[in-house]
């Protein structure tokens, strides 16, 4: 295997004092590199030369994986229900829901008139996809009017999360008014469904203004209802629960704002609800004449608060702070509410009597540790029946229809797994390990029954940590590809996620953000020395900012793995931080800190980043992806990673690089079958490199 080298070009640039050398600087286009996004062309014809041997390496690599990729590819999609359909949202006029086909790869819109069997097809992804003649075919939005009449709706092409506007006569499916290019995607209508919100992206890519587009008139004079001024904040508009509001939330990782106005003035004015201030968080929604609060403001993992449409100056709590405990949002129903709660890495769901503000907890199975839900199944709020949902790490989805007075739990929906699957042949397990601080941390875990704890069997631990994003412990048919295998599945619940509050997410950021790394190491040795796996038995599997903690963790403990799958993983964390220009950067200075201004935070991600922080050992092969379409982690982070750690490592294992020149997102490509056939080769990744050939 002829291993392509990346050309070398000494940049030095000055911080803080310190030289920080690159050899690669020149692959991050500093002068244009966002323009690549939109076009490839732009891309440097020497990148794009060492990014298609790479590919061409990996494509050698997997060679002798077809067979077993096939194979894969056949059992994952053996496991889905390819003919499939949601259920049904009762509207004012309408029931709504979506289908799947087993032809098609993209998702179909449907609907069907309250009293009458005609149902339609008011949007087909397959369709759409095929008309504007597209690799790549990312959905943004798909909102109907409240009228029931018009279709707006919000397509990528490439991958660059681009979005463009598109207004659709439902009855005539004929276009209305030319399209709105290069928007955040999201689109809000207003109740008179003459017109609707919507937030372009800025040349930083980056959503800075809401502006209002009045059907009939052109684009151009489209009204800008709000702006935000500060480059880390991003913005948004909703409607709120009872339809009497407009909210506009404006934040950045650490910080909200939100403003509100009437939803059906005719002239808009954006009232401030509360003035920002750093560190608060807060999200308002109205219902019955109150605005209700969800805010940690003196509540570290959050509380609800309430006050009159009159007097949002005079606040009352609702839901108090509850130690060790996430207070999570509301749903409303006439005379019930419905909320979440977690605690220790547990989610729980409670149906709560606005008239009494009695409480009961909805237990909805009898395992341990899984993901509950709870829905509403109409729009109009005069109903005591809702949706309830379970699914685990070892059980399909079921849905059920409950009563909230009777208590009647009716089975409506079952995720099929037409290849058979048995849940009874797995167990699944919420485990401990104790960190280098001596914190406790989350482990679960599914492996079948018959896979014995004697320190021999193959481990693939799968971690995130950051963002305060809790990884769900939900159904994922296909892992079953590499359980069945005899491959134990783990997710590390590493600090920088959410799973245990507010605190496990600042204990993993900013000056603490090694901790994550720390805790995925101190997971790691738990589970050797309770012989689910051994040293050089463990396979990382993460991606985007996840990749941040596996490339760490395999510099400081390299010999721990058998293989690593870092998918568009952010490897060069100091260069991106220094670049402001970039999309996401600004708004990450609260989750990462800003080494530009600070020296304090240079010194620290400069020791962490992984791209830094390669250096002469053994490393596990490697499976890195990309696309020079992703828009947050540019292709330039993964593609000077592995060019870097080629040329020190010491090891005669294989590191692969895969770059998708063709539209593709951060996701991957798009599509069904696309999907599936990129798990299918990561698959037989793990399995190449633990040995398993079946």
């Amino acid at each position: 295997m002829n291993i392509p080298k990346l050309r070398k070009e000494k940049t030095v640039k000055k911080y803080h004092g310190y030289e920080l050398t690159d050899h690669y600087a020149y692959v991050d286009q500093p002068h244009n590199i966002l323009e690549v996004l939109q076009n490839p062309k732009k891309l440097l014809p020497e990148v794009r030369k060492y990014l298609e041997e790479n590919n061409k390496i990996a494509e050698e690599y997997f060679n002798d994986t077809k067979i077993l990729q096939k194979k894969l590819f056949d059992e994952i999609k053996g496991k889905i229900q390819l003919e499939d359909e949601s259920l049904k949202f009762k509207d004012a006029r309408y029931f709504y829901w979506t289908k799947t086909t087993k032809k098609g790869n993209y998702v179909k819109y449907l609907r069907q008139k309250i009293g009458s069997s005609n149902i339609e097809t008011y949007f087909d992804g397959d369709k759409e996809k095929k008309l504007n003649k597209s690799k790549y075919f990312g959905l943004g939005s798909v909102s109907v009017s409240h009228n029931d009449r018009l279709l707006a709706y919000s397509i990528d092409l490439k991958g660059s999360e681009y979005y463009d506007i598109f207004l659709k006569d439902i009855k005539t499916n004929k276009f209305i008014d030319e399209k709105i290019k290069n928007t955040s995607g999201n689109i809000t209508w207003s109740l008179d469904s003459k017109s609707f919100f919507y937030s372009p992206l800025d040349k930083y890519h980056r959503s800075k203004k809401i502006y209002r587009h009045t059907l009939g008139t052109s684009i151009l004079k489209d009204k800008l209802i709000f702006e935000e001024n500060d480059d880390s904040f991003s913005v948004g508009i909703s409607l709120t629960a009872d339809e009497k509001f407009f909210v506009i939330a404006t934040s950045d990782s650490n910080t909200v704002e939100e403003y509100f106005f009437p939803s059906k003035s005719k002239t808009i004015k954006p009232l401030l609800f509360s003035k920002r201030k750093k560190g608060i968080k807060y999200s308002i929604d109205s219902w019955k004449n109150y605005w209700y609060i969800h805010t940690n403001k003196n509540a570290l993992d959050y509380q609800i608060l309430r006050c009159k449409h009159s007097r949002i100056k005079k606040l009352e709590t609702f839901i108090p702070p509850k130690e060790k405990t996430i207070i999570g949002g509301l749903n409303f129903l006439d005379d019930y509410i419905l909320r979440a709660e977690k605690s220790n890495a547990i989610p729980k769901m409670f149906i709560r009597n606005i008239h009494s503000n009695e409480e009961e907890e909805l237990i909805i199975s009898k395992e341990p540790v899984g993901s509950p839900g709870i829905s509403l199944m109409q729009k109009k709020t005069n109903t005591t029946k809702i949706w309830i949902s379970w699914d685990s790490l070892a059980t399909p989805g079921k849905v059920y229809e409950y009563d909230i007075i009777t208590k009647e739990k009716k089975l409506v929906k079952e995720t099929k797994i037409p290849s058979g699957h048995n849940p009874d042949n797995y167990v699944v397990e919420r485990l401990k390990a104790i960190g280098s601080d001596g914190q406790k941390i989350p482990i679960t875990l599914v492996r079948r029954k018959d896979v014995k704890l004697d320190g021999k069997s193959k481990l693939l631990l799968y971690a995130y940590g950051c963002y305060k994003h809790s990884v769900p412990v939900s159904f994922s048919a296909s892992k079953f590809c590499l359980v069945d295998r005899g491959i134990i599945f783990g997710i590390a619940h590493v600090r920088g996620g959410g799973e245990l509050g507010e605190n496990w997410y600042l204990e993993g950021k900013l000056l603490k953000k090694k901790q994550t790394f720390s805790d995925y190491i101190s997971v790691c040795e738990y589970l050797i020395k309770n012989k689910y796996t051994y040293r050089g038995g463990l396979a990382f599997y993460g991606g985007s900012a996840g990749g941040t903690t596996g490339a760490a963790v395999i510099n400081i403990n390299p010999e721990l793995f058998f293989a690593a799958l870092l998918l568009v993983p952010y490897v060069d964390c100091l260069t991106t931080a220094l670049n402001d220009k970039l999309p996401l950067t600004p708004g990450e200075y609260e989750v990462f800190g800003n080494p530009k201004k600070y020296k304090e935070y240079f010194e620290y991600i400069r020791s962490y980043s992984p791209y830094n922080n390669l250096r002469k050992a053994n490393y596990p092969p490697m499976l890195v992806t990309s696309s020079i379409f992703d828009n947050r982690v540019l292709y330039s982070e993964p593609t000077k990673y592995i060019a870097k750690l080629r040329e020190l490592k010491s090891d005669n294992n294989v590191q692969l690089l895969k770059c998708k020149l063709e539209a593709a997102g951060h996701g991957g490509a798009s599509g069904r079958d696309n999907a599936i056939i990129e798990l299918a080769e990561e698959y037989s990744f793990i399995l190449k490199n633990a040995k398993i050939n079946k």
